[in-house]
Formats: structure tokens, C-alpha cells, sequence
């Protein structure tokens, strides 16, 4: 009788790039032969990538350190938390091993460690798009590890280091897997999209024979050409990206940006350590809708910054009102062991914080609603996500997985499933959501 293979369980918590570490070493443990328990009962060992932005996050990740112990007791921790070895180990002393985010290698090593391999990887099968945590039909695609940016409130610096970005060719060389295997959409991630290429001073690649510029622009317009959705997130305003929108407009790249923002006061921006040019902003916006008027953005704020005062807050709102954003997400600041806005003054009280959190999402939710509200009696192409007895719920382009709205079709769809385009007319509108049906 064969040896039953040795189980993982596997435990991904935060980001969609942390998700992408996540499949990265799930595909190498298959390709060594481990199977992948989805209890821990039944996994002969736990391997749990955490994730430690905020301090929620911090203590959702111990939290599940804590339970994969309890349940399991051998535990592997990789992942952002994985850094801070001290406090996993003083919180979690019986773990048995801990790396860093995005080492690979050291995860590897310690599972051989603690259980072997069954058998000589070269003679394992994978599918060729390894291991997905998504549905079937959309992968996020991380074109780069790291930032060179210095945010006074973040701290992802210190736990992944500087930009390094991928190779042109190696991504786009995955992204075709990923699209023959049934991918109908590409989420482009990283932790600063815009950069890509920097560190390698966008020195050319090959692609398909033909010399590539490692560039975002160059990837896009080659990502353009899969029969998929292309989606970017994590995109800065810099000027470059100006050069993306006729490609948008063209069709060959979803018109969608995931632009992080932050704030509308020059001040707050300033303490931040973010450029602060609102109204370069501003006119960028107006520039790139001129030139692809389907554009939808999207973006995030923090309210409740250290010194951010009430008419800081007020140019905050002021900016979102003009600036129209489709899709805004808003949260109030909270410390991060280590961030270098821990040591400015004037904190601002939690109350105050949700006051502003909840203002904000007031004027924001009124925007959104009239944005909507233009979509109604237009034609648009979906991408189905599932399909129950009664409705269909699909996405726009307008629209990324689990951060943005759906597009409702209610009725019975037996010849539709998830990973069809499909044509529909807008009927209608909530606060988020689409309602339509096909044409």
C-alpha cells in the first residue's frame, strides 16, 4: 500500500499580495508531493502567514497562531509578522519555526525540516498556473515586492524592504498560464504599481523573441493582449501614468485605477510623507477623464491622522467633493508598532476619529449614489462571479473582487457560470450595487 502523503493545513490572513505568497508556496508543496488539508485534525503540520500592518491585524494573526496550536499544535509562521520573532515567540513560545514575508525558501526548509518530503519534486504534477486561493476565473498577478516609499504610518518597508521588481517576462510569462488555465481576469498588485521597473531602471526583457521594456505601460500594453480582463491596483498618481489611459480608452486595460490617496490637506499629506499637491491631483483626474471618460477610480482615505485638525478635515471633504471619486474607502488611523507618526503630537481622540469616519462616508455615500445613478439605462459587459437559483452576481469593469459592488441579474441562468462575459442593460441602483439584466 502507497505511504499516505503528509498534510498541510494553511492559514493565509491579509492582503491580496500576501494571498499571492500564499498560492506561491501552496504550489510548492504540491509540487513536492504534500497534500493540503483543509482542517486541522487532519494536517500533520499548520502553516500560517500572517499578516502585521495594524494592530488589528497584528492580533488577528496571533489570534490564529494561538488557535492552529491549540487545534494542531505544530505551527509554522511566515508572512509580515513574521519579522517580529520576539513577540510571536512571547506570545506563541512552542511555534515551531518562523520567516520572514515573501521567503519562499525558509518556509520550505522549515517544513523539511519538521516533515519531510514524500518524493523528488521533478516527478509531482501541478497544474501549470500552480495553486490558486481565488475562484477560477481571476487571479491577482504581483508584479513586484517591497516599496522605497517612507510613509510616516506605514511600516511595510522594514517587513518586505525596497522596490524589486519582477522581470517583465517571467510575469507576463504567468499571467499566460494563468489565462490558458481559465483565468478571465488579471488583478495587477504590488505594494507600488506605478514604480515598476524602477529598480531595474526598466531595462528591457524578453517577451515571445522581442526585446520588452520592464515598464508599467509596457506591461499593460502587453497584458492587453490576453483574451482578459486586466485590472490595476495600488497605482500612485505620477506622471507616467498618464501614458496608461490611452490604452484604457482603447479597450486594452480595464478603465479602472486603485489609487491610494490618503488625505486632501497639504498638511496631513505633508506629515504623512506623501506628496502633497492636492490640486496637481485634481487636474491629473480632470486630464485622464478627458481622455477616457469610462474611467473609474478608486481610492482610500485615513481621517484622525496626529494633528489632522477640523479644517484639515474640512479640505478633506472638499476634495473628495470634487474630485468625484467612484469608489472610496475610509478609515480611521491607527498605530502601528514601529510607524514613525507614533512619535508626532496631537493624537486625535477615537471619537473624533469615527465622527470624521462617519462624516466622510455621509458626503462619499452621496457621491457614489449619484455615480450609480448615471449607470442606469447604459449597456455594460460583466464578468459572472456566481450564479444561484434566483439571481446572477457579476462585477463591471468597474468593479474588483471583494472591494467593490456587484451587478445583480435576477432570474434562473442554467447555461451561464462563473467566468462568463455577459452583455447586460442597468435597470437600477442601491448604495453599492447594480441591478441589470442581460440584452
Amino acid at each position: 500500500m502507497a505511504k499516505p502523503e503528509p498534510q498541510i493545513g494553511f492559514v493565509s490572513l491579509g492582503c491580496p499580495k500576501n494571498l499571492v505568497d500564499s498560492e506561491r508556496i501552496l504550489t510548492q508543496l504540491r509540487a513536492e508531493g504534500y497534500g493540503l488539508s483543509s482542517s486541522y485534525e487532519g494536517a500533520d503540520l499548520v502553516v500560517v502567514n500572517t499578516c502585521g500592518f495594524i494592530d488589528d491585524a497584528v492580533r488577528e494573526s496571533l489570534d490564529a497562531i494561538g488557535e492552529a496550536l491549540d487545534d494542531n499544535g505544530r505551527v509554522i509562521v511566515t508572512g509580515c509578522l513574521g519579522v517580529r520573532e520576539d513577540d510571536i515567540r512571547a506570545a506563541h513560545p512552542d511555534v515551531l519555526a518562523v520567516t520572514g514575508p515573501h521567503d519562499y525558501e525558509a518556509v520550505m526548509e522549515a517544513v523539511h525540516a519538521h516533515l519531510p518530503a514524500p518524493h523528488d519534486p521533478f516527478t509531482s504534477l501541478i497544474p501549470p498556473q500552480g495553486i490558486k486561493l481565488t475562484p477560477r476565473h481571476y487571479a491577482y498577478l504581483k508584479i513586484s515586492e517591497g516599496c522605497n516609499h517612507r510613509c510616516s504610518f506605514c511600516i511595510i518597508p522594514s517587513m518586505r524592504g525596497d522596490l524589486v521588481s519582477r522581470p517583465i517576462g517571467e510575469v507576463l510569462a504567468e499571467a499566460e498560464r494563468l489565462v490558458e488555465a481559465g483565468v478571465r481576469e488579471l488583478l495587477v498588485v504590488s505594494q507600488d504599481t506605478s514604480a515598476y521597473g524602477l529598480d531595474l531602471k526598466y531595462r528591457p526583457d524578453f517577451w515571445q523573441g522581442k526585446p520588452v521594456d520592464t515598464r508599467l505601460t509596457a506591461l499593460a500594453r502587453e497584458l492587453g493582449q490576453l483574451p482578459a480582463w486586466t485590472r490595476l491596483h495600488y497605482v500612485y498618481p505620477y506622471p507616467h501614468v498618464d501614458d496608461l489611459l490611452p490604452l484604457m480608452a482603447e479597450g486594452l486595460i480595464l478603465p479602472y485605477l486603485d489609487m491610494p490617496l490618503q488625505h486632501g490637506s497639504q498638511s496631513v499629506l505633508k506629515a504623512m510623507r506623501r506628496p502633497a499637491a492636492t490640486e496637481k491631483v485634481l487636474q491629473r483626474i480632470r486630464r485622464w477623464r478627458a481622455i477616457c471618460p469610462e474611467l473609474v477610480l478608486r481610492s482610500t482615505f485615513i481621517v484622525g491622522f496626529p494633528g489632522e485638525t477640523e479644517d484639515d478635515f474640512d479640505q478633506l471633504l472638499s476634495f473628495i467633493q470634487e474630485a468625484q471619486l467612484d469608489r472610496v474607502g475610509c478609515f480611521g488611523y491607527s498605530p502601528i508598532d514601529g510607524a514613525a507618526a507614533n512619535d508626532l503630537p496631537d493624537p486625535v481622540p477615537e471619537a473624533l476619529k469615527q465622527d470624521r469616519v462617519q462624516r466622510f462616508m455621509e458626503v462619499q455615500a452621496e457621491i457614489s449614489r449619484d455615480k450609480l445613478a448615471l449607470q442606469v439605462g447604459r449597456e455594460m459587459l460583466v464578468l459572472v462571479d456566481r450564479v444561484d437559483d434566483e439571481r446572477m452576481l457579476a462585477r463591471g469593469p468597474g468593479d474588483a473582487p471583494e472591494i467593490d459592488g456587484q451587478v445583480i441579474i435576477d432570474g434562473a441562468w442554467d447555461d451561464i457560470g462563473p467566468g462568463d462575459f455577459v452583455e447586460v442593460r442597468v435597470t437600477g441602483y442601491d448604495d453599492h450595487d447594480l441591478f441589470a439584466e442581460p440584452t
